[in-house]
């Protein structure tokens, strides 16, 4: 099912990003370096010293009379109850948040032990809440595995939406010349897109606009989440770009099976670009997917196009397989509109290539999972029948007199 959103103003949504422990201290300082508009940035951590070099707005120090400001030792339980010490100052920092971004490292104490604590807050105040973390390397021990695997088992309870980066993927994309900090940036990168794609979405202007009830439809208590951004240009270049965006490598997740998907288009595509792209992206998630899709306005000009995704409900994976899928395989979508030989007429739409582009932030894209389709799409003459049940949704901005 596609849906198109229009509406013409937005109150904007208070978005904040929540670090915790070191790595996620240092992940919301990766995205002030990126300069992130339109989130507020909270740091939280046991180590004062760490704390100390964090350079987000607000900080909170937890749990000083139980660990003196030394950090939690690698023990998430200390993590745990040195956050229970801040419950009510951190409740009444994040009480009028519209959505909650938590992030942090598994493995540790303090992001381990009190980034599921933090979500637990958010989300008992009705905030939509979304987890994003990172496992740790293999080579870092089954003690410290078994502690991220606990960990996220318990941020999932109490988060709306949930992104797991492995550490080991970034070995996929680095090469022997990258440096750890440099490798570490990549994974914060999935965060930075994610929640600019978010903020852009809900707070910039553009031809078709999404709002915040639109986000909630589609993270609203939806699990494993993925989140990718891709960049196209030349001839095929929406497509290409949604491929991309599709296959993020740093994730164990695909679209395959999501029931929800949000698509954001920014740059110069047309209508019919628009379509093909939408088309592919259906096929491999599955005709029973809701897309809603909306374009932003951007102050760089150029024909390219860039494209963010989140497709949510997806099923759980392990070791980097979609498991316990029941879905049948993708079928191409009906969207009611009949192959171009038919004598029916679509509907006429603006062209949407108005957009001028903003750089996109780069996604290092690896190889797998391997995109079917790699020929251009034909759309099958049997799932393009003009059905009494096959209707295309109107836009708001079609119906104005």
């Amino acid at each position: 099912m596609l849906e198109i959103k229009s509406n013409d103003e937005k109150n904007p949504a208070r978005i904040l990003v929540i670090g915790v422990g070191g790595a996620g201290n240092n992940a919301v300082n990766r995205m002030i370096d990126e300069n992130v508009e339109g989130v507020e940035l909270i740091a939280i951590n046991t180590d004062k010293q760490a704390l100390s070099l964090s350079r987000a707005t607000t900080k909170v120090q937890i749990g000083e009379k139980l660990t003196k400001g030394l950090g939690a030792g690698a023990k998430p339980e200390i993590g745990a109850s040195a956050v229970e010490e801040n419950r009510e100052e951190i409740n009444d920092i994040i009480k009028d948040a519209d959505m909650v971004f938590v992030t942090c490292g598994m493995g540790g104490g303090t992001g381990t032990g009190a980034a599921p604590i933090v979500a637990e807050i958010a989300r008992n105040l009705g905030i939509l809440t979304v987890g994003v973390v990172t496992k740790p390397f293999s080579f870092e021990g089954k003690p410290r595995m078994a502690n991220a695997t606990n960990g996220i088992a318990k941020l999932r309870e109490n988060v709306d939406t949930l992104i797991v980066i492995p550490n080991d993927k970034l070995l996929q994309i680095c090469d022997k010349r990258t440096s750890i900090p440099d490798a570490l940036k990549k994974a914060d990168e999935v965060l930075q897109q994610g929640v600019q794609g978010v903020t852009d979405l809900i707070n910039k202007p553009g031809l078709i606009n999404l709002d915040f009830a639109d986000i909630q439809t589609v993270m609203r208590d939806k699990g494993i989440a993925h989140i990718g951004i891709g960049h196209g240009s030349g001839d095929n270049k929406a497509v290409d770009a949604i491929k991309s965006a599709m296959d993020s490598p740093l994730l164990e997740t695909t679209v395959n099976g999501a029931s929800d998907i949000i698509v954001n288009f920014s740059g110069n595509v047309g209508i019919v670009e628009a379509y093909d792209a939408i088309t592919y992206l259906s096929e491999v998630a599955g005709e029973e997917a809701n897309i809603i899709f909306g374009t932003v306005d951007n102050d760089v000009a150029g024909e390219d196009v860039s494209i963010t995704i989140i497709a949510t409900g997806l099923e759980d994976v392990e070791k980097g397989n979609v498991v316990g899928s029941t879905k049948a395989a993708p079928k191409a979508p009906t969207f009611g509109i009949s192959t171009p030989t038919a004598s029916v007429s679509m509907p006429t739409m603006p062209n949407l290539g108005g957009a001028k582009k903003a750089t996109p932030v780069p996604l290092n894209l690896g190889n797998e999972p391997a995109m079917p389709q790699e020929t251009p799409h034909q759309m099958p003459e049997s799932s393009m029948g003009g059905g009494a049940n096959q209707n295309l949704k109107i836009p708001d901005f079609l119906k104005r007199s």
